[in-house]
């Protein structure tokens, strides 16, 4: 690694230390540094717990547990200056132990992290957050056997690599990174480099696990996701069609929503399902986060008549850290099971068009602003 020196036209060799010539620990400073930047390792992760020991009948500790943005867990073992001989065995044995775990284990386990660390929150709201999901419920964790292993040291053994480039060759999804300190002057850099797979050689290896047996029983199960979801549309779009004109001539999907305009550009009402709610909701998302507050901020000043004309209390969510925001009323239920289905629909139903009729004024109203404006531009 070299610094270049612009007033020279010249570059200037670092100097490269060991960890422990410089003072740095495994835990105390390796295992933070990543910990708290995490995208160091070239993607987003989320670290859901630091020293994991949730393993029954072992003293065993996991450096740091992650999941990666398809919801696979990434069990990731430091090493300072050298990984030893058998860092290889204790990561495939860690696999092992965390692939049993259920979501609800990890949805605790993540919350027992944020409660200790300080950070504070709830977990199924950042697990949905960092998933870009709509909802927990939609949400799949640790499926299949697509636990990830990655290991981190500066220096790694050849029996550790040999061993690492043979599993490989059995889809298993490990990842070697080598860490090195570098000084110049006062300063210290950390050099963080993938060294097995290649990233090139990454990205085809992803390529051929991708049709490994448990993705394929996954594929399965949303198949049969998605046909119990068209089949509930069906139901709700039947009985909505001949009482709310603007959901006549919608298709049921597979998706966990309807929609149908509502004469805003980008402020569509929308049907929602999953498996612990029925939702109605009025959906404002132009494209434009200020655009979007400002719909939302001239509606619930009209609140108080909003909701007198729809005969309820509506949950206004203007949703701060998001780009859109959202008007709804929900009911508990779970739109998989056959026997809540009718109570849901009747719900939904006569929600919607409620809602539609307490927001048809104040909606044409903004219609006729946003119309001027754009003719004034």
């Amino acid at each position: 690694m070299f610094k270049i020196n612009k007033d020279a036209n010249s570059i200037e060799p670092l100097r490269s230390h060991t960890f422990a010539d410089l003072g740095f620990r495994e835990r105390q400073h390796l295992q933070e540094w990543i910990a708290k930047t995490p995208s160091c390792l070239g993607e987003d992760l989320l670290i859901i717990q630091k020293e994991f020991s949730g393993f029954a009948d072992t003293q065993e500790r996991l450096d740091l547990l992650a999941l990666d943005k398809q919801g696979s867990l990434v069990l990731i073992e430091n090493k300072l200056d050298d990984t030893g001989r058998d860092v290889t065995w204790q990561a495939l044995k860690y696999a092992s132990y965390c692939s049993s775990l259920s979501k609800d284990n990890i949805r605790s386990i993540f919350q027992e992290y944020l409660d200790r660390g300080g950070a504070g929150g709830d977990a199924k709201e950042a697990l949905v957050e960092f998933l870009d999901a709509e909802d927990y419920d939609e949400i799949t964790l640790n499926k299949g056997s697509t636990q990830r292993i990655i290991l981190i040291a500066a220096n790694f053994r050849k029996e550790v690599t040999s061993t690492i480039l043979w599993l490989l060759n059995f889809k298993l999804r490990i990842q070697c990174f080598r860490v090195r300190p570098w000084r110049a002057g006062d300063d210290i850099f950390l050099g963080v480099d993938q060294i097995i797979p290649t990233k090139d050689v990454e990205e085809f290896m992803i390529g051929l696990a991708s049709k490994s047996l448990d993705e394929v029983e996954a594929a399965a199960e949303e198949k049969n996701r998605h046909k119990v979801r068209r089949q509930f549309w069906a139901e709700l779009l039947r009985a909505a069609g001949p009482k709310i004109p603007r959901f006549a001539n919608i298709s049921p999907n597979h998706f966990h929503y309807v929609s149908a305009g509502s004469g805003v550009r980008g402020v569509p009402y929308n049907f929602v399902a999953s498996k612990s709610y029925g939702r109605v909701e009025l959906y404002i998302d132009r494209g434009d986060k200020d655009e979007n507050k400002s719909i939302f901020d001239e509606l619930f000043s009209q609140r108080a008549t909003i909701e007198q004309a729809f005969g309820a209390s509506l949950t206004w969510e203007r949703l701060e850290d998001k780009r859109a925001s959202r008007i709804k009323s929900e009911i508990d239920g779970d739109f998989f099971d056959e026997a809540q289905r009718p109570a849901m629909i009747s719900f939904m139903v006569d929600a919607m068009m409620r809602l539609e009729s307490s927001l048809k004024d104040p909606l044409s109203q903004i219609q006729r602003k946003l119309k001027s404006r754009s003719q004034e531009e």
